[in-house]
């Protein structure tokens, strides 16, 4: 069999990486129309701070690590694919060197092409001293630039966003950050956890504005100038990165997309057409919250799609088991994690949905140190099953939201939040560990809400 794989990021290696594992006799094509693959995008602000010193590290494939896998697997970089012809199941192709172009065949066809920048519709977008923040000469640009910076505008509030401000702020630049009409990380977490966030950065000396819409920009030889709807502000350097969109241009009109782009795949990774299997920031996830699809680009949903991808183009043998969206950030010495949806977004999706917020010491006052955890808990009141939390502390708080990920997965409830076994030993939590108590938190109050 010939497989075809077009994109070569997360999703695309993980793919290749499975089948000459399980599958070396299987010819694959990749097809990337970059010079490289498997950057890790998330490594950028790590860059940009310098706790990681040579971007190239960022890598974590090649071309000649993955032909290494197997002598059938052929890395073609700097080949686009022009278009997809899946009724006689060819491809369109243009070496990006040689410039010649050529046609070819597969039997199974995967789209990992991976997303786009979301480009706001600001005038101005594209001059000078305006960059955007997702690839590998992204992070160059980004880097050299600000070398001869003093003043950086950030125009988007997300997770990157939110870790350039940061980055930025450790370097001893100057910061202004603009957010837009949402609250700051409104995908993730909810008002209370949100402000905290906010009064972390402006403790660091961020300048943000997170209730202005960037409407255009202007810019002379050394500055750029942004106008919102409320004021002017001028940088030496702006960075817009508010958010992606999927690169599925490629099968439009071949295949069943989802409104917003997103190539809608069955529980084993394949498209409206049996032949076609997409994986990464390209494809919708299943989020098992709403239990319907959404556009969640993240590396740990690309990899296991992938996987799966690798798995059954051979034949549909394992599921996807779909996500809860599960993320985590680090912001100075603050951890942001969460998992599952806000209850703002619950909400929207016409959950009847209460929060339950709860801060206290993961650990005795006895020892030496503790710190607070501020939750917040996401629950249906008509169930009482669990729909998302948040979690944010100086203690490391990432593997909590793992927990809560997988109660999620498997419809468990604030009750069960309540009594579910926990250890206990007193470096680590108190006879109840917190997330015990945060359920009871929840219980009583869906109690109380109940009786009135």
């Amino acid at each position: 069999m010939r497989v075809a794989i077009v994109g070569c990021t997360h999703a695309g290696t993980a793919v290749v990486t499975q089948i000459a594992l399980t599958h070396p006799e299987t010819i694959v094509d990749v097809y990337e129309r970059r010079g490289d693959i498997s950057f890790l995008s998330c490594g950028i602000s790590l860059y940009l701070e310098g706790v990681v010193k040579d971007p190239n590290t960022l890598f974590y494939a090649s071309k000649a690590s993955l032909e290494a896998l197997g002598p059938n697997i052929h890395v073609h970089l700097r080949h686009d694919v022009l278009n997809v012809d899946s009724e006689h199941h060819t491809l369109a192709i243009q070496d990006l060197e040689a410039g010649d172009k050529y046609t070819t065949k597969y039997d199974k066809l995967v789209i990992s092409t991976g997303s786009y920048p979301v480009i706001p519709p600001i005038q101005g977008i594209s001059i000078p001293h305006v960059l955007m923040c997702k690839n590998y000469d992204d992070a160059l640009a980004i880097k050299e630039t600000a070398a001869n910076a003093r003043r950086i505008a950030i125009v988007g509030g997300g997770y990157i966003g939110v870790e350039l401000a940061e980055a930025y702020s450790r370097t001893g630049h100057d910061i202004v950050f603009i957010n837009g009409v949402r609250r700051l990380l409104s995908h993730y977490v909810d008002e209370p956890i949100s402000q905290q966030v906010e009064h972390e950065l402006a403790a660091h000396g961020v300048d943000a504005h997170l209730h202005e819409m960037a409407l255009r920009f202007d810019s002379d030889e050394k500055q750029v100038y942004i106008q919102t709807d409320k004021n002017e502000w001028t940088a030496d350097l702006a960075v817009v990165c508010v958010g992606f969109q999927p690169m599925t241009e490629l099968v439009e009109g071949q295949i069943e997309l989802n409104h917003d782009g997103s190539i809608h795949v069955n529980a084993y990774m394949q498209s409206s057409n049996p032949d076609i299997y997409a994986a990464g920031d390209a494809a919708a996830v299943h989020f098992n919250p709403t239990g319907k699809d959404a556009y969640t680009p993240l590396a740990t949903n690309a990899v296991r799609q992938g996987k799966l991808v690798g798995i059954n183009l051979f034949g549909n043998k394992v599921r996807y088991m779909g996500t809860q969206a599960t993320s985590a950030l680090r912001l100075y010495d603050h951890t942001l994690a969460c998992s599952g949806m806000t209850q703002e977004r619950a909400l929207q999706h016409g959950f009847d949905a209460a929060a339950a917020d709860l801060t206290i010491d993961y650990r005795p006052n006895f020892m030496p140190t503790t710190a607070a955890i501020s939750m917040r808990l996401v629950y249906n009141r008509a169930n009482r099953r669990i729909l998302g939390a948040q979690f944010y502390s100086t203690h490391d708080v990432s593997e909590t939201a793992n927990t809560i990920s997988v109660m999620i997965q498997n419809r468990n409830t604030i009750d069960e939040l309540a009594y579910v076994d926990m250890l206990f030993n007193p470096h680590y939590d108190n006879p109840w560990h917190y997330l015990n108590m945060l359920g009871q938190a929840a219980v009583a109050q869906a109690d109380r809400d109940a009786a009135n």
